[in-house]
């Protein structure tokens, strides 16, 4: 059995000591308290305080010094400033995807690079060994009934268990509210094809998935895109300028853990983008597939929960937290959108894998779900931050990244004279796998960006690789 509550003191305890390290309250290379005199001074036990410090190590904040204790890592995050870019405003257009990108995904996918621009979560850090005791269990009748079709909007105990988890984050869900997909991004597709037609204007946020652009591109969409901040998302004032100034049909949205810039959009600004698309009645779609890989103690709200017309469908899936290669995704359409999302998904996919959809259900009754996010939201917070430290030590000084609360991405900011195309080129080279900036745009920005995921646990081949690109950067950037 957990202790939670020795559990709750160590974390608590690594959670402070990590923000007064961040805002410079601990300067870099300065001694912590040691353990025996913390013990005294907070009245924690000296194997929490030990824990919290291993921890605290384990993230590269700190570094034990054989005799003498533990240190701030001189390489902090404190030093790293937020990317910038300017706000540039342009018309309506219709998607044109560089030839580039077909060789970006087939990179990203393959398995014998070094995986930091796929935008998934490592299997290593996944629940292989349930979901195979679940397989095993499996009796012949009830394999005989999974291999069937089921229903097109989704198998209902799942269904029922997504409204389970909607507790406390979502309002007024029940199972015949959500629609079962394959995966997020069919969710999306369901849902733009619900709200638009081809030659209609759509806002989005740039810079953003491009995938998403992949999928406008397809569907003869039109894209605005709407300037984005590193931290809080989408810029609400330039967006409401296009609301009144273009005739936009829907928005699709990332607001928590945004893809790619990790930004999460604080509730203030969340309610405010609400009013706007009821004040214009134009409806929304959002991408809330990361939401669950928060790094605080607090599940950030769906955009949906501030719907009051129902103007806003959110799309979501487990490939992020369980299993990507099951495709598993849902989408909640409300009242206005979801028979004709229904009609749409019977139509085309007619349905999702029944067994697919049966592994999942049975793992999150199993009770097993929750703890698992925690020990992964841990891992990958880890792995952020200590990429985001190799990154600060191996890239040049005018290297500009934000970290971000929650999901697996970091948004980077070259020297204005290099090229993310070429960092991209060049990385291959050395079998290493990123995301070039200017394919998360439609109209040519952020060529000196790089995209990097943390998805995959924290190596020495991994702390290699980020060298390699910071030799590559500085070689390109003439230093």
């Amino acid at each position: 059995m957990y202790d939670t509550k020795k559990i709750f003191r160590y974390q608590h305890l690594v959670d402070e000591i990590e923000q007064k390290i961040m805002n410079g309250i601990y300067k870099p290379g300065e001694k912590l308290p040691s353990i025996r005199k913390l013990h005294k001074q907070s009245n924690l036990s000296i194997s929490t305080i030990y824990h919290a410090y291993v921890e605290l190590e384990s993230m590269g904040l700190v570094e034990a010094r054989p005799k003498s204790g533990y240190y701030v890592n001189p390489v902090v995050l404190q030093k790293l400033k937020i990317p910038q870019f300017k706000k540039i405003s342009f018309p309506p257009k219709r998607v044109r995807l560089s030839s580039m990108v077909n060789s970006v995904i087939a990179a990203i996918s393959n398995p014998y690079l070094l995986p930091l621009g796929s935008t998934v979560t490592d299997s290593e850090l996944l629940p292989v060994k349930y979901f195979s005791r679940i397989l095993k269990n499996l009796s012949h009748s009830e394999l005989k009934s999974m291999i069937s079709y089921s229903l097109s909007e989704g198998y209902p105990e799942l269904r029922r268990q997504i409204t389970l988890r909607a507790v406390g984050v979502l309002k007024g869900v029940a199972p015949e509210d959500i629609i079962i997909t394959n995966g997020c991004m069919e969710a999306v597709a369901l849902a733009m094809l619900a709200v638009a037609r081809p030659g209609d204007t759509i806002a989005i946020e740039t810079p953003t998935n491009f995938g998403f652009l992949q999928l406008l591109q397809e569907l003869g969409l039109l894209v605005m895109e709407v300037p984005t901040d590193p931290r809080y998302g989408v810029d609400l004032d330039e967006l409401e300028k296009i609301f009144r100034q273009n005739r936009i049909k829907a928005c699709l949205l990332v607001p928590n853990f945004h893809n790619p810039l990790g930004a999460l959009m604080p509730d203030d600004h969340k309610n405010r983008l609400a009013q706007l698309i009821n004040e214009y009645e134009i409806p929304l779609v959002e991408d809330d597939i990361s939401a669950e890989l928060h790094f605080g103690g607090q599940h950030p709200l769906p955009l949906k929960a501030f719907d009051h017309q129902g103007l806003i469908v959110t799309c979501s899936s487990f490939s992020k937290t369980l299993a990507p290669g099951l495709r598993i995704g849902w989408v909640i359409p409300g009242k206005r959108f979801k028979e004709k999302i229904q009609n749409l998904k019977a139509a085309t996919t007619v349905s999702t894998s029944t067994l697919d959809q049966y592994l999942v259900e049975q793992y999150l009754a199993g009770g097993a779900y929750e703890r698992h996010l925690r020990q992964l939201r841990n891992v990958l917070k880890k792995q952020v931050v200590r990429t985001a430290l190799a990154i600060q030590k191996h890239f040049p000084p005018e290297t500009r990244l934000a970290i971000p609360n929650g999901g697996t991405l970091l948004w980077v900011q070259l020297p204005p004279q290099v090229d993310g195309l070429k960092v991209y080129q060049n990385a291959l080279d050395h079998r290493i796998a990123i995301i070039p900036g200017g394919v998360c745009s439609n109209s040519g920005q952020f060529k000196n960006f790089i995209q990097v995921s943390c998805g995959a646990p924290y190596t020495a081949k991994v702390e290699n690789g980020i060298a390699t690109l910071g030799r590559i950067i500085s070689k390109l950037s003439g230093k």
